[in-house]
């Protein structure tokens, strides 16, 4: 198990150099991770919105007080 956790550490930290790594102009196979990278980040970000609003009920209504 552990060695799953470290070899998903790597993979985030190795696309988050390519992220900036592409930013300065890197190789053409750096921008394609880090496109890659970005995609991920976008599905897990939606994925994370759309389990909040399911725990909350669904509104859509975000203030609390």
């Amino acid at each position: 198990m552990i060695v799953l956790l470290l070899g998903v550490l790597v993979l985030v930290i190795g696309g988050c150099v390519c992220v900036v790594w592409a930013e300065r102009g890197g190789p053409r196979w750096v921008r394609i991770v880090a496109a890659l990278t970005r995609g991920a980040g976008e599905l897990l970000s939606s994925a994370q919105q759309k389990s909040r609003s399911r725990n909350r009920g669904g509104s859509g209504d975000t203030d609390d007080d």
